[in-house]
Parts: C-alpha cells; sequence; structure tokens
C-alpha cells in the first residue's frame, strides 16, 4: 500500500448516518488529525465535500468521500470493507476553483472560492436587470433575468444543470455562463467560455432591484459588480473508485 495513504483523517457531517460511519471507520482505521493526514475521507453528501474540500485547501491532502447523504454526485459507495485498498487504486480528478470578487454597493468588497459556481441572484420581486463583460469585452449590454452563473465542470451538474445549463466534460477546459430565467433576450441559454475567461457582471440599476451572489454557499448581498476567473494556484484533487471517476459520472448522467 503506498505511503501517502497510510494516515487517514475522516470528518463527517453531524448527521446520524455519518457519526455512525465516522465511528465504524475509525474503529476500523484509526484516526489522525487532518494536518498529519495523507488522505481525507469525507462521511456526507455533496455539500459536506464542499465544504470539506474548502477546509482543507492549504493541506494539498487528497479527499476520498463516501456517500451518507442523499445525491452524492462527488462522493464514492459507503462500504467499511476494503478501505485501504479502494484508496490505493482510485482515480484521481484535479479541479481548479473559481475566484469571486464580489463589489458592493458601498464599495467594500469580497472574495471566496467556488469549486462548483459562482451565481448572481434577485433579491427582491423584481428581475435582475446585468451587463455581461468577458475579457474586458461587452457581450451583452442587458440580460433581464431571475439571474446567472458561472459553472465549472465540475459543478456543470450541479444548479448549472438544474437551470438548464449544459453538462461540461471534466477535462474540457471550459466554463458554462448560464441564465436564470432569462426574460430579455427572450429564454437566452447562456454560454460557453474558455477556462481561462475573465467574466464580470455588472449590475444595472441595483438600488431598485438588488442582487447577491454567491460562491458555492458563501453569498454576499448588494453586489453592485461581480468578477469571475478560474484560480490555476489553487487545486483540489478528489478519489473515486475506479469506474467512477468525474468524467464517466459527467457522461453517465447524460443518459439517465
Amino acid at each position: 500500500m503506498p505511503h501517502r495513504f497510510r494516515n487517514i483523517s475522516f470528518v463527517a457531517t453531524g448527521a446520524p448516518e455519518a457519526q455512525s460511519a465516522l465511528a465504524e471507520m475509525t474503529e476500523r482505521y484509526g484516526l489522525v488529525p487532518t494536518e498529519e493526514a495523507d488522505v481525507i475521507v469525507a462521511l456526507g453528501g455533496d455539500g459536506f465535500m464542499l465544504t470539506t474540500l474548502h477546509d482543507t485547501q492549504s493541506l494539498a491532502v487528497p479527499v476520498y468521500g463516501m456517500n451518507r447523504g442523499t445525491v452524492g454526485f462527488l462522493m464514492n459507495e459507503y462500504r467499511a470493507d476494503g478501505l485501504r485498498e479502494r484508496l490505493a487504486d482510485a482515480e484521481t480528478a484535479h479541479i481548479n476553483p473559481l475566484r469571486m470578487t464580489a463589489t458592493r454597493q458601498d464599495g467594500t468588497t469580497a472574495t471566496a472560492l467556488a469549486i462548483n459556481e459562482v451565481s448572481l441572484l434577485r433579491q427582491g420581486a423584481q428581475a435582475a436587470r446585468l451587463k455581461i463583460t468577458v475579457d474586458g469585452r461587452v457581450r451583452m449590454e442587458e440580460l433581464v433575468c431571475d439571474g446567472a452563473l458561472v459553472s465549472t465542470p465540475a459543478g456543470s451538474t450541479a444548479y448549472n444543470y438544474s437551470a438548464h445549463g449544459p453538462i461540461i466534460p471534466i477535462g474540457a477546459g471550459i466554463l458554462a455562463l448560464t441564465a436564470m430565467a432569462a426574460f430579455r433576450p427572450r429564454r437566452w441559454r447562456g454560454a460557453l467560455l474558455p477556462k481561462h475567461a475573465v467574466v464580470r457582471f455588472d449590475v444595472l440599476d441595483p438600488e431598485k432591484r438588488p442582487v447577491n451572489a454567491s460562491a458555492d454557499s458563501r453569498e454576499v448581498t448588494d453586489v453592485r459588480s461581480v468578477e469571475i476567473v478560474s484560480d490555476a494556484s489553487v487545486s483540489h484533487t478528489l478519489l473515486f473508485d475506479p469506474g467512477h471517476g468525474l468524467e464517466e459520472r459527467l457522461v453517465r448522467e447524460q443518459f439517465v
């Protein structure tokens, strides 16, 4: 067994199923602090996997998820037996997050990373009005909509897919820009952009039509502009059982 998988750190949600799994796995395999681990095993659902990746991004340690939640798209099947062998045989997927820089109406800024997507959504009853700029060039003077998002390939089956955006192969080097309930241009579905593109949203009439922005679950309210770029300086490594990696899951999702 590779040395890099000798020391395992288990983390879990507070749900009973996850806590039960945590007790079983630590009894079988022991437990080390995350700072001393060769691999981190996350017990929960997709939301907990995102939280784990954010919390451990400075450690440069791979994360292997086991589903003790609901959907589990980013997770492997939970099974207590043979964990070390599964880790040794696992496929790897490397993900660069999006970096969001949001400027509020009062001029203050907030920065956050998103593994799945950065989304903008109207705060009130009236539709949002957004101007879209890509790499310094205005591509759409006005998008009237409930909101819009920029998604990574890893996040393309999540909020993006629910908003009728495309599923993107994990190694495609593409981002999805997807509108939510676009009113003008009527039924505009969005665009595919190169991974290195810098996307900027300017909120038109923000006092009357306020908008918030979220990087995964990190929310900023009352924004007047949001800039989004893929951050190549940050890389997350996920582990998957052979034949069940992200590439296979993204393809399989399209034939359900």
